[in-house]
């Protein structure tokens, strides 16, 4: 009896420890994230972006009750609360009050609208860079109008081709930049209400009074991103250069350094290391440039930063297809390092600006819709924005990428694998065979 009673006692006490745990668990919780750089938990870009807006953030969702919708929601707002505790999370049932719900412009049950001072937001999707993305928007305090110059065969903003940049655009739109189509031929001045002017790589000559166009914007304060490539010195640009105080080195780079990451193709420039520069401060992502010119500079009117650089191992030659010439100092190539992008900036003459920012990069691709997902090159696309619009803010945000995403093997290790996956199977036959044969002359 006494050997039953003790058991029994041990029994409840693991009971009441079990019960004591899960009372314990409702009312605190510890989180782990071990993916690479904390990728399955709130980004960091996320955590900065709410550090940095001042005030309360409210948060109000449209969801009905009973489906458990709510529940989600509240444990999705709640991860981002850990980081802001003035963030509020509030319900209003839609058949409760339909009116309300239609003056709000609610279309989907659970639809959120973030709310901060006096912007607002809609959300109609329920996930981390949704609202990544709308907190972006809320900290750049309003959309910003990007004209592009459209007419002469440059890249679209909005364009499925595999040149054009209508990729990169939605992700920009997503965080609050707005593309405007502009043709300089049928305006008779750049838009004052554009915060900054992209030329994106023209295939045609540009015609006089459209690149007096470009430069009288420069010369009144406007920011500007101009990408150029590989050809392109005879687009009649040279005003627009010299206003600049950059010129187009001839031929293109070629880099044999990326064929240690597996780039077979030299006119490939792979970048890792970047010049100290506003924009690529604490930048440690790899992005890929196919086909770039070298620029230099010819002026001193502006603070040149340079900002892409390709390695040692580099030099120009003709631009062109089929086999990759040799370096030949008898033609003129030039050796590397190379610069190829440059960051310009001074005191503006718009007096709705104090500093006037340009940014000039040899090479067009890699925001296209083609490279655009190849290593840092997004991110470096946003930071170039972010610097020319003046949110230094947001070009701080670390940029998050992981390492681990995609499985690069070559030939001898994909023949190493598939004979482990056949050897493997046929040595547990082999053993479970032997195994039998010995039980059985037992």
């Amino acid at each position: 009896m006494r050997a039953r009673l003790a058991s029994l006692a041990v029994y409840l006490m693991l009971l009441a420890a079990a019960g004591a745990l899960g009372y314990l668990s409702t009312r605190a919780g510890a989180t782990w994230d071990w993916s690479w750089d904390a990728r399955a938990s709130i980004a960091p870009q996320s955590v900065a972006l709410l550090r940095r807006i001042q005030g309360p953030l409210e948060v109000t969702s449209y969801a009905s009750p009973g489906r458990g919708l709510r529940a989600e929601i509240s444990g999705f707002i709640a991860r981002y609360r850990r980081f802001k505790p003035d963030l509020t999370l509030r319900f209003v049932d839609p058949a409760a009050d339909p009116g309300a719900t239609r003056a709000a412009g609610i279309t989907v049950d659970g639809e959120l609208v973030l709310r901060h001072g006096a912007r607002s937001l809609h959300l109609t999707q329920l996930s981390d860079q949704a609202f990544t993305d709308a907190l972006a928007r809320l900290a750049r305090g309003g959309t910003q109008r990007v004209a592009f110059i459209t007419g002469d065969g440059e890249r679209s903003p909005s364009g499925r081709a595999n040149a054009d940049l209508g990729a990169f655009m939605a992700q920009m739109a997503a965080q609050g930049v707005q593309a405007v189509p502009v043709n300089l031929a049928q305006v008779a001045a750049i838009p004052q209400n554009a915060g900054l002017v992209v030329l994106a790589s023209p295939l045609a000559r540009l015609a006089p009074p459209s690149v007096r166009k470009l430069v009288d914007w420069l010369r009144e304060g406007g920011n500007l991103l101009w990408l150029t490539d590989p050809g392109s010195t005879d687009l009649g640009l040279t005003p627009l250069a010299k206003e600049l105080g950059l010129v187009q080195l001839p031929g293109e780079i070629i880099d044999g350094a990326g064929a240690a990451a597996g780039l077979a193709d030299p006119r490939m420039v792979l970048v890792a290391r970047y010049p100290p520069a506003a924009i690529t401060r604490g930048f440690t992502l790899d992005t890929l440039f196919p086909g770039v010119v070298a620029l230099a500079r010819s002026g001193s009117n502006w603070k040149y930063t340079p900002l892409l650089r390709s390695s040692a191992r580099s030099y120009t030659a003709p631009a062109g297809t089929g086999p990759v010439p040799a370096y030949s100092a008898a033609t003129g190539d030039l050796r590397g390092p190379l610069d190829f992008g440059f960051a310009l900036s001074r005191l503006s003459a718009n007096p709705l600006r104090d500093q006037q920012r340009v940014v000039v990069i040899g090479d067009g691709d890699f925001l296209s819709n083609t490279f655009l997902g190849n290593g840092g090159n997004a991110a470096l696309g946003t930071r170039v924005f972010d610097w020319l619009l003046g949110d230094d803010a947001l070009v701080r945000l670390p940029p998050r990428a992981a390492p681990d995403r995609f499985l690069r093997i070559g030939q001898r290790g994909l023949d190493a694998l598939t004979a482990a996956l056949i050897l493997l199977p046929a040595l547990l036959l082999a053993g479970a065979f032997a195994l039998w044969l010995r039980r059985r002359r037992r």
